[in-house]
């Protein structure tokens, strides 16, 4: 137990600003083992997301809460995935081999496609949460409920699509140089588990309210198959960067998947 719990802090600590005990480390091995609890990573940065939309919305109009909101979930990962989104529609918009686009990658500036990027991404996070927000509010005497499920399944299914492309992956770089890298080296059956258990387990509960929901999970390992797909194209294999880039899509990708569902079908 003492053991997992360690495990546990040190995914907490690399995913998250979150204060954690002073005595956890960034071990390769407690790292790799890690994985299993990124998704539930997720559950905590919904619930604060979550709260800070409730919080602000008691006195403020419900797209203020939602860009709110947004800004809660970004102070609490330290921007960690959108960062990586951003590196890759950099290094995937102006590098033409592997060399130059691992380069740019690492490059820590940012440039115009990987702010065109993180604008649109914004963009399309707030309006997707703030029509999927209204449509509950006005249509289910649950909704402050379903809020909640909607915040922490679209943070737990977009990381599970994101860890799981290094069960079925390569590791792109060939140094050490990356920070991501321990999380490539090995995986067991634990980490497989858990991570399928942390991420699938709030749609599950959210799709009690209407079976439907589930089906929202097809686009986005569909999403997560295709990205994959173009990563290992054109650098054979991924980068941490290429997993906080498949996060953060998938993630939209989720609220697209709701907002449809719930609307058309």
């Amino acid at each position: 137990m003492k053991k997992e719990l360690h495990i546990f802090f040190t995914c907490l600590m690399f995913y998250t600003r979150i204060p954690c005990p002073k005595n956890i480390t960034h071990h390769p091995d407690y790292l790799n083992k890690a994985t299993r609890y990124f998704p539930f990573i997720g559950w905590i940065v919904g619930t604060i997301s979550f709260l800070a939309y409730s919080i602000f919305a008691q006195f403020l109009s419900s797209e203020i809460a939602v860009i709110l909101a947004i800004i809660a979930s970004i102070l609490t990962t330290g921007a960690f995935h959108e960062d990586g989104f951003a590196d890759v529609c950099d290094g995937f918009g102006g590098g033409w081999t592997k060399e130059k686009i691992l380069m740019i990658m690492k490059d820590s500036a940012i440039g115009a496609y990987g702010a065109i990027g993180l604008v649109l991404l914004f963009l399309l996070k707030f309006r997707l949460l703030s029509e999927s927000i209204i449509i509950f509010q006005v249509y289910d005497d649950m909704a402050v409920f379903k809020i909640f499920l909607l915040f922490i399944s679209a943070h737990s299914i977009s990381r599970l699509a994101a860890i799981s492309i290094i069960f079925t992956h390569e590791y792109s770089r060939d140094d050490a140089s990356s920070k991501s890298k321990p999380i490539a080296k090995q995986y067991t059956w634990k980490e497989v588990f858990g991570s399928f258990f942390f991420g699938l387990i709030p749609l599950i509960v959210f799709s009690r309210f209407d079976l439907k929901l589930l089906l929202a999970i097809i686009p986005v390992f569909i999403t997560r198959y295709f990205l994959a797909r173009y990563f290992q194209k054109w650098i054979d294999g991924y980068t941490g960067d290429c997993l906080g880039a498949t996060q953060q899509v998938c993630e939209v990708v989720f609220y697209l998947s709701i907002l449809f569902l719930w609307k058309f079908i």
